[in-house]
């Protein structure tokens, strides 16, 4: 429980520490995937550095640091070269182009799970369907392909169908359900409580389920404070996100709880239980929840942390995460740490001569945080890559034509 409206009232000993160092490393691996998806799409898998400038917004990176020296601090991703009229061009390198043949792979093989949770999320839905827009935020976050839109939403037409607009002023695209699937429509929290019943002809309704809680060693005195409120919440009944909202007084307390339900089982569905709180809030209508959602991610710390890292605000479901590391890890997760391995130093500075001086990953683990102190790194709201340049400091190129 919190009494702070705001992300940043909250006192640094409700911080867990952990979970920031998971923010930071997101931070760097999404603007490494973003050059790398970029460079995919284009002929020959290459680019000039200047047309790079155009994504500034979707790597976020802002002036005044420049994309080159980005590049440059992962010379095992990224090959930079110029041609003959002096122009800079970026392409991958050959261990950067099999990571993402790789990637291709581990999404093409978790296809039906990823269309299960697509699914599941129409059938929360109100009016079990969702603009096409708004899945595109959860396209990464849930595994789906770049051509989700088009090629993979066409192998599961007996779970969900593309459709026009029921108003003529809409000009989105929606994702509609085509079939109800009774064994599906039970909650992660239900599952992991391996309750018997008839899944084939399951009806969702009232739950009287509470929710995994996870503190920090700093929360005791909170917990003391508001224990009781925090028990009688979690005693409280509930109605299934899979049933039938409407009759909800929006405000109730039966109406919040059912949007924590919501908001937990839409976590569950994402590779690494977290999200970015836009990408909640961009379904606030279409799952009937409160129009003040950041207030009640606050509210119940114990099941969601909100991380006020970078310029986009990020909410981890609590239970899934030992320290900084997910307890069970996708194979999109491994793969991003197999990417990691790759990236440029980032943390602690320390004496390094060259890049061949780090070891394999170099990012800072909670082995090397008390949890009783502040953390020694620098989290400020510059996101780039704070390093010298790995490579040559006359800053030459390969010259070819």
């Amino acid at each position: 429980m919190t009494s702070s409206k705001r992300v940043q009232d909250r006192s640094r000993k409700k911080r867990m520490h952990q979970l920031e160092i998971a923010t930071e490393r997101h931070k760097v691996i999404s603007k490494i995937l973003c050059v790398l998806e970029i460079l995919k799409r284009e002929r020959e898998n290459v680019v000039p550095v200047r047309d790079l400038d155009r994504h500034r917004q979707q790597l976020n990176l802002p002036k005044p640091h420049r994309i080159s020296d980005f590049l440059r601090k992962s010379p095992k991703l990224f090959e930079l070269y110029k041609d003959q009229r002096g122009i800079l061009w970026c392409g991958m390198t050959e261990k950067a182009a099999e990571l993402m043949e790789e990637e291709d792979i581990i999404i093409d093989n978790h296809g039906e799970k990823a269309a299960e949770y697509v699914t599941r999320m129409l059938m929360m839905s109100a009016d079990k369907r969702l603009p096409l827009d708004k899945i595109a935020h959860y396209r990464r976050d849930m595994g789906l392909p770049v051509d989700f839109r088009k090629h993979w939403v066409a192998n599961y037409q007996d779970f969900f169908k593309v459709v026009q607009p029921l108003r003529p002023s809409d000009d989105s695209e929606y994702l509609e359900l085509v079939s109800w699937k009774p064994h599906w429509a039970i909650t992660e929290n239900e599952k992991t409580r391996h309750l018997s019943m008839n899944v084939e002809d399951h009806v969702p309704g009232l739950l009287s389920l509470d929710f995994p809680l996870k503190f920090p060693a700093t929360y005791k005195k909170v917990y003391y404070r508001y224990g009781g409120k925090i028990e009688h919440f979690q005693k409280r009944e509930y109605l299934s996100p899979y049933a039938d909202a409407s009759g909800l007084k929006a405000g109730s307390l039966e109406f919040d709880k059912r949007a924590v339900a919501v908001m937990h089982e839409l976590l569950s569905f994402t590779v690494e239980k977290r999200l970015v709180t836009d990408h909640l809030t961009h379904f606030r209508r279409e799952f009937n929840m409160p129009q003040k959602l950041m207030r009640l991610l606050l509210k119940h710390c114990g099941i969601f942390y909100v991380s006020e890292r970078g310029k986009r605000f990020s909410v981890f479901l609590t239970e899934a995460y030992d320290g900084s590391e997910l307890i069970q890890k996708h194979p999109l997760v491994v793969w991003k740490e197999k990417v990691l391995d790759l990236v440029g130093y980032r943390g602690k500075k320390r004496n390094i001569q060259s890049f061949e001086d780090l070891s394999e990953t170099t990012f800072i683990t909670t082995s090397d945080v008390d949890d009783h102190h502040q953390l020694d790194v620098d989290f400020g709201q510059d996101e780039t890559l704070q390093i010298d340049n790995p490579l040559a400091s006359d800053g030459s190129e390969l010259e070819i034509e």
